[in-house]
């Protein structure tokens, strides 16, 4: 039996639907921008990188996003695959984390798919960044370039996460039709984006997911949106600017564009990614969709849902 006070919590989530905050250039900017990078070279290299686990075949890899920045990546896939085209899964890290070791991904690998793992430039991995900023930032990454949407971080980080998904894409050992994307917190909003502006990705998975509802976020969260909170805080006057620059990367403009199967994730306690930004965007998902909703839990994934994204992936892939 459920409680009443958490059934009525979870209905007025649901029911949630906040005002819109889109530009009117939204659409524009976004069709400019895939165009500009549509043919970028990726410059790509991969050497083999021997892991301890016998039964993986792990590779580093090294490409070009959103500028000449070398990106790191883990891909990886069985030992005993050969040159099978397998289900791939890309996957987007929490912000200041990385992409960590190549056996992170034991559980991926052993269920017969191959996975791709990228650093989130300059954060907390083997990959730095070669942006240019003209305006100082507060502590963090994600208020570099925030008063204008085209040098902004969000717009950086977005075009590396969707080269990475034409990356997984290209490769022999990859079924491109059968490609899903997988990320928390940071993660989960890149999977949401790039969900909504590339048609590669066939299933997502985002667990607990930032860059959604960022007018509400910048207010109430505890999650990097308080770096744009500090930034505000110390200039003022670029308040107006700021929440304009969000709204292009902001999930609730950009969530109806969704049109593929989408698993999400919600903890009732996250401070982090509050569960009013999630919902938002959630609320406006078209698509095949599913959200879990955690009563008791805070910004993590459980191991009960990490079995729930298992089952959700195999469901999709076999």
């Amino acid at each position: 039996m459920i409680s009443h006070a958490i059934a009525r919590r979870v209905r007025e989530l649901e029911q949630y639907a906040p005002m819109l905050t889109s530009p009117v250039d939204l659409d524009e900017f976004w069709e400019q921008t895939l165009q500009q990078f549509h043919n970028k070279p990726l410059s790509a290299s991969m050497e083999e990188c021997p892991t301890p686990m016998k039964a993986v075949c792990s590779y580093r890899v090294t490409y070009e996003g959103f500028d000449d920045t070398p990106l790191s990546g883990w891909y990886v896939r069985p030992a005993d695959a050969g040159d099978t085209a397998l289900p791939c899964i890309v996957i987007f890290h929490g912000y200041a984390g990385s992409k960590g070791y190549p056996e992170d991904y034991a559980q991926w690998v052993s269920m017969g798919y191959a996975v791709f793992a990228i650093d989130v430039r300059g954060q907390g991995g083997e990959t730095g960044s070669r942006m240019l900023s003209e305006f100082g930032m507060s502590s963090g990454w994600m208020s570099q370039g925030i008063l204008d949407k085209n040098t902004f971080y969000y717009r950086a980080i977005t075009v590396d996460a969707l080269q990475a998904i034409e990356w997984a894409a290209a490769q022999p050992g990859v079924d491109a039709s059968r490609i899903a994307t997988y990320g928390g917190s940071q993660g989960g909003g890149l999977v949401l984006i790039t969900s909504a502006l590339s048609e590669i990705p066939a299933i997502a998975v985002a667990n607990i997911p930032n860059m959604c509802h960022m007018d509400f976020g910048i207010l109430n969260s505890e999650s990097s949106l308080k770096e744009a909170a500090q930034f505000v805080s110390r200039y003022p006057q670029h308040f107006n600017q700021v929440l304009e620059t969000l709204s292009y990367f902001d999930m609730i403009n950009l969530a109806d564009r969704i049109k593929i199967p989408v698993l999400v994730s919600c903890g009732l306690k996250d401070t982090i990614c509050l569960p009013e930004t999630i919902f938002a965007a959630y609320n406006r998902i078209r698509s095949e969709k599913d959200i879990a909703v955690y009563p008791f839990d805070g910004h993590y994934v459980s191991p009960h849902h990490n079995r729930r994204t298992m089952e959700f992936i195999q469901q999709h892939f076999g």
